[in-house]
């Protein structure tokens, strides 16, 4: 009996995506040659954190590895352990990426332009871009791939998986921030830098929320309309008032 395509929904932005056995199927974009040649090269170098390009199908999609186990948005948030796991296995992407050179032809689609552009990036490290498998965790949604920083990057993962968010306590937050980037053993100037980079990354969000909501621009748009910029408003908020007490935490 012939396999049935499955729909995938875990994500805010992507559309058309099915599971087809132990494979992803997902429509091709302007960017996806340059998230192709990305993956291909991580596997190359034997990073395992990320799903195995397949090629296209007969129909033109992308064909990934489908990789089981549960998305870490899904679950309560990790401890200190898991946490510094994250991190490591960050720096094991940034590590892996710093040697992969795009083409000249290379199109991206990063959503919120970074602070500088030094390497490729995932840009979306996150809960719910992190599948939590038996043997191996792996990034997921490698759409939004592109040039950034290290800095950058990790920023997102850091607020997203502390998370740093409105109605946070301090005094818990920034040990669970410490871990991660122990984990990710970022060096005495990262660890300076980070929190206002955290910052300007989480208020990047919401302005580019914004922004969609006025121009129309989608997925924006939907997901101003559905509230999510009523989340990352008042995270940037939280992570301004609190810039000194991570960044003490951090440095100590």
């Amino acid at each position: 009996m012939a396999e049935s395509e499955e729909p995938l929904f875990g994500g805010n932005v992507a559309t058309g995506v099915v599971r087809l056995g132990a494979t992803v199927r997902k429509p091709v974009t302007p960017a996806t040659p340059a998230v192709e040649a990305v993956l291909r090269h991580l596997e190359q170098v034997g990073f395992t954190g990320a799903p195995r390009f397949l090629g296209r199908d007969a129909e033109g999609r992308q064909v990934l590895e489908y990789v089981d186990g549960p998305l870490a948005h899904a679950l309560p948030p990790m401890g200190a352990a898991d946490l510094a796991r994250v991190g490591r296995l960050v720096r094991d992407l940034h590590e892996a990426l710093a040697s992969f050179e795009p083409s000249d032809e290379a199109r991206w689609d990063v959503a919120i332009a970074p602070d500088r552009d030094e390497q490729v990036c995932h840009h979306d490290l996150a809960p719910w871009n992190l599948v939590l498998g038996a043997d191996r965790w792996v990034f997921i949604d490698w759409d939004g791939a592109g040039p950034g920083s290290r800095m950058w990057d990790l920023a997102y993962t850091a607020q997203s998986f502390t998370p740093l968010q409105a109605g946070g306590d301090p005094a818990r937050d920034a040990p669970r921030l410490r871990a991660l980037v122990d984990g990710y053993g970022a060096d005495p100037a990262q660890r300076e830098q980070l929190p206002s980079v955290i910052e300007a990354h989480t208020r990047g969000m919401f302005d580019l929320l914004v922004d969609g909501a006025r121009s129309g621009r989608q997925p924006w748009a939907r997901l101003h309309a559905e509230g999510h910029a009523r989340h990352w408003g008042p995270a940037a908020d939280y992570v301004a008032e609190h810039l000194d007490t991570f960044a003490r935490v951090l440095s100590a």
